[in-house]
């Protein structure tokens, strides 16, 4: 990926197509991810940082001068107009190369841990438990007792955190920040949006100048390009089924239970208009296969089942 795209996107100067090819670029690996979120942990910290820490910017102008000039004398470059965002880059790249200097130094420095294609169980230093479902990156900071931070890449994970009311546990995602004392959760973090559930204790969400407070059996989803925060009641058990190896659907509109099948099975499952505006209330084991768990919803709804190639379809009879 080039690094000047990146910096577009961080200073949201990108196209919607640059947009795209960024974020498809994020979401194609774990390793994306956690240079993409790296480089905006830099970003945010550096406006942390003592204004005074003495920084080699100078140098960091000087190569980045070196790179455009290289750039300038491709016949390529030498049509396109100069724009203002050549200039915004520059100054970005300096005060990230001057931010990176100071946060080695002086910043906390985080400690990996991804799941890959396995559930992995966790417990952190203070003795919080996570349980992190599949292809679910996170970082934290590596001296933990003292600063309780930790950062969801991607993925989704479930906390239960140990109680120290001198240290509170602050979760980052993008610009959402979660903060708790003792309490579990689950929080997942989408495409383009965020999703925290509270099964115990008391979760602080902050978007932007928006902050609302969640308790047992609450839930908020949080969309990237909306601070409006609104809770709602949870009304199933189908996020939790990584941790349970149970589906349960309470009254649970048909759609829904679908795409929770789907993203846990990679499956390809499609419902028929006719079919969308169903609801069910059953639970179904992980063990069994995705298609037992259909046959089960078939029978249950009185649907039938098609399938062509590895795409399935489930329609009124």
């Amino acid at each position: 990926m080039n690094e000047e795209l990146l910096i577009k996107f961080l200073l949201k100067e990108t196209t919607a197509e640059e947009t795209k090819q960024v974020q498809d670029w994020i979401a194609a690996s774990s390793e994306n991810a956690a240079h993409h979120q790296q480089l905006e942990r830099i970003w945010n910290e550096s406006a942390n940082l003592d204004p005074k820490i003495a920084v080699d910017e100078e140098l960091a102008w000087q190569k980045f001068k070196q790179r455009v000039e290289e750039k300038a004398a491709s016949p390529v470059l030498k049509k396109s107009k100069p724009t203002t965002i050549w200039l915004r880059i520059a100054a970005v790249l300096v005060l990230c190369f001057g931010a990176w200097l100071a946060y080695q130094t002086f910043g906390n420095t985080y400690t990996n841990l991804a799941s890959n294609a396995q559930v992995l169980n966790k417990a952190l230093p203070d003795g919080s438990q996570l349980v992190l479902n599949k292809n679910t990156n996170i970082s934290y900071v590596t001296d933990f007792k003292a600063n309780r931070k930790v950062e969801l890449i991607s993925g989704e994970v479930f906390f239960d955190v140990a109680h120290d009311g001198a240290h509170p546990f602050v979760i980052a995602v993008n610009k959402v920040q979660v903060q708790v004392v003792g309490t579990s959760f689950n929080i997942k973090r989408l495409k383009n949006s965020v999703e925290v559930i509270v099964e115990s204790g008391i979760v602080k969400v902050d978007q932007g100048s928006q902050h609302l407070t969640l308790t047992k059996g609450e839930r908020v989803t949080l969309l990237d390009n909306e601070e409006k925060l609104v809770k709602e009641p949870v009304e199933d058990e189908l996020y939790n089924y990584y941790r349970t190896q149970l589906f349960v659907a309470n009254n649970t509109p048909l759609p829904k239970v679908i795409a929770v099948l789907n993203e846990a099975y990679g499956g390809k499952v499609l419902l028929s208009e006719d079919a969308k505006s169903l609801g069910i209330s059953t639970t179904l084991p992980f063990k069994y296969s995705l298609e037992e768990n259909l046959n089960t919803i078939c029978r249950t709804l009185n649907l039938k089942m098609n399938r062509n190639g590895d795409q399935i379809s489930l329609s009124k009879k």
